[in-house]
């Protein structure tokens, strides 16, 4: 455990940036499933808008420095093809 100060104040800050991060990553998650159930039903409609609310919180994610900027555009371009690929 945590002796000096500093290192007591570190251990904090890691405790709430963990918890952000892991809402982050749940928020994203959770999207992606949106998305890919409306994928599954071959619903228009809601793809577009879950692919919209998707792309909005990864881009968020990457902006606060959960995740790193290629892998949401990794996320996003993965999608992307998923949808097209579907769509045939």
């Amino acid at each position: 455990m945590a002796t000096h100060k500093s290192a007591i104040k570190r251990a904090r800050q890691n405790q709430k940036r963990n918890l952000r991060n892991r809402m982050w990553k749940s928020r994203i998650k959770t999207y992606k499933n949106k998305l890919e159930k409306a994928i599954q039903e071959q619903n228009a409609e809601l793809i577009d808008q879950f692919m919209r609310e998707y792309k909005s919180v990864i881009d968020k994610a990457a902006l606060r420095g959960v995740i790193h900027k290629n892998t949401a555009s990794r996320k996003k371009k993965k999608m992307i093809n998923r949808i097209r690929t579907s769509a045939k």
